[in-house]
C-alpha cells in the first residue's frame, strides 16, 4: 500500500558561490531585488529572499565565510563537488522545498526512508526539516525536499508585493515512474511537470513570470 503524506509547494532552492553573486544573479534576471534573510548557524550558511506570491518564495543560499563549519554535511549538496562545480559556473537552480503538517511520517515514503529530520531556526522562525544521510538533494534535486514549520507567520507573508510568480517547475529524468508515484503520494503532481527522457540526465528547471516577461532557470 502507498503510503500517502499531503504536502504543498513552499519555495525554490538557487545557491550560488556567495550570496552577493546569488543576489545580483537574481535581481538580474527576474527584475526584482531580493531581501536579505539571515544566518543558518547550524548549517554555515546564509540566504535571501523574494516573493514569489501564493504563498511561495524563491531562496538563494551560500555557505556564509563568516560561518562555523557545521558538524554535519550542508543542506542541498553545498559540500559536494559536483555542486561547487556547477555553481562556479554561476548560480544554479537546485532543489525545492515542501511544506507538510506530518513531517513526522515522512520516512513511511520509501524515498525518504532515511530521511533526518531536525530542528532548525533563523532568527524567530523555527521548523523542522528533512535531510539526506550525506546532505545531497532526494533525487538529484527531483524530489523536494520537506519542511514543517513551527511558526505561525510564514516567511513568504513578509514577502508580499511583488510581481514574479513561479508559473511552472519542469523535471526531467530517464525514468519518472517511481518519482512519480513518490510525488503522487505527496499530494505533489499538480506542482511539477515530470517528463522522462531515457537518454537525458535528470535535470530540474524553472519558469517564471516576471516584469521582465517569462524568464527560464
Amino acid at each position: 500500500m502507498t503510503h500517502r503524506l499531503p504536502c504543498q509547494l513552499d519555495h525554490v532552492v538557487i545557491g550560488a558561490r556567495s550570496l552577493d553573486e546569488g543576489r545580483q544573479f537574481v535581481g538580474d534576471l527576474l527584475g526584482e531585488a531580493p531581501r536579505e534573510g539571515g544566518r543558518h548557524g547550524a548549517m554555515g550558511t546564509h540566504n535571501a529572499l523574494l516573493g514569489l506570491g501564493d504563498g511561495v518564495y524563491l531562496e538563494i543560499i551560500a555557505i556564509d565565510p563568516e560561518g562555523e563549519a557545521p558538524q554535519s554535511p550542508r543542506w542541498f549538496s553545498l559540500d559536494h563537488d559536483t555542486t561547487t562545480e556547477k555553481l562556479q559556473r554561476g548560480p544554479q537552480l537546485l532543489t525545492w522545498v515542501v511544506r507538510t503538517d506530518c513531517i513526522d511520517r515522512l520516512s513511511e515514503l520509501d524515498a525518504y526512508a532515511d530521511a533526518d529530520v531536525k530542528p532548525m531556526s533563523r532568527g524567530s522562525l523555527r521548523w523542522q526539516f528533512a535531510f539526506s544521510p550525506d546532505g545531497r538533494c532526494f533525487a538529484d534535486g527531483i524530489l523536494p525536499h520537506v519542511i514543517q514549520w513551527d511558526t505561525d507567520i510564514h516567511p513568504a507573508q513578509a514577502l508580499a508585493g511583488g510581481h514574479c510568480r513561479l508559473s511552472t517547475l519542469v523535471a526531467t529524468l530517464p525514468d519518472d515512474q517511481a518519482v512519480r508515484e513518490t510525488l503522487s503520494a505527496m499530494d505533489l503532481l499538480g506542482s511539477i511537470d515530470c517528463r522522462a527522457d531515457p537518454g537525458q540526465a535528470p535535470s530540474l528547471a524553472a519558469e517564471f513570470t516576471t516584469p521582465k516577461g517569462i524568464v527560464r532557470l
